[in-house]
């Protein structure tokens, strides 16, 4: 079965409650980058952006913002 990575900003900013927006300006990553990732919109991923958000929201573990799924979970 196919696997995808997805970044999991709906739970990020759930968690931290904070809006997209805040996310982006916190971390300096563009609104639109995040809500592109946010979507599955977006075809690869800047790991700088992963590490931003990291810092942003002193989030020590990867799994915290990123996963690897099965593709049929995303559909």
């Amino acid at each position: 079965m196919a696997k995808k990575v997805v970044v999991k900003i709906n739970e990020i900013t759930r968690k931290h409650n904070i809006s997209l927006r805040e996310l982006s300006r916190l971390s300096d990553v563009r609104h639109a980058a995040l809500s592109e990732l946010q979507s599955g919109k977006r075809e690869s991923i800047n790991f700088n952006h992963i590490e931003r958000i990291a810092e942003a929201m002193e989030i020590e573990d990867i799994r915290e913002i990123i996963d690897l799924v099965d593709e049929v979970e995303q559909e």
